[in-house]
């Protein structure tokens, strides 16, 4: 049990850090908190950028309740 929820763990964690990372899109030093464009603060999610970013949401707290359960089975 204990190797199988340290391999869930890994490969949500990898799922989890792909999936952010197809998400950078507009960030790092060219975003707005270095003097980019001030219209891309605010805009709406479609399609396939609210598909992903639901994905990251449910993924990251699949993350939260893996560490969890592996914390108090330890």
């Amino acid at each position: 049990m204990d190797t199988a929820l340290d391999v869930a763990q890994i490969i949500v964690c990898v799922v989890l850090s792909t999936v952010i990372l197809t998400q950078a899109k507009g960030s790092g030093f060219t975003g707005s908190a270095f003097g980019g464009d001030a219209n891309s603060i605010y805009h709406t999610r479609r399609g396939i950028e609210r598909t992903l970013f639901t994905f990251t949401i449910v993924i990251g707290v699949a993350f939260v309740a893996l560490s969890l359960i592996a914390s108090i089975i330890d």
